[in-house]
């Protein structure tokens, strides 16, 4: 966490366009997938909510727990 108690961002700009675009597919996905609707909510919907509220927010929770980052603004990582 930075010193205020936010996050720091470890998600690079290509990395959040990328992430943005799969979320929005997903989140299609789980309007037309042919699938019950218990399954699309769990599994393509969650996961699209996920991956756009990460681009969004330019943090990734699973990068924290690695060390990683995807910013060019950070060298080193």
């Amino acid at each position: 966490m930075g010193k205020e108690g936010r996050m720091t961002r470890n998600v690079g700009s290509t990395d959040r366009a990328m992430r943005a675009l799969g979320g929005l597919a997903m989140l299609a996905c789980s309007a037309t997938a042919p699938f019950v609707l218990a399954v699309r909510l769990a599994t393509f919907a969650a996961m699209g909510t996920y991956l756009l509220f990460t681009a969004l927010a330019g943090t990734c929770f699973g990068y924290t727990l690695l060390g990683k980052s995807t910013c060019s603004s950070e060298p080193g990582r």
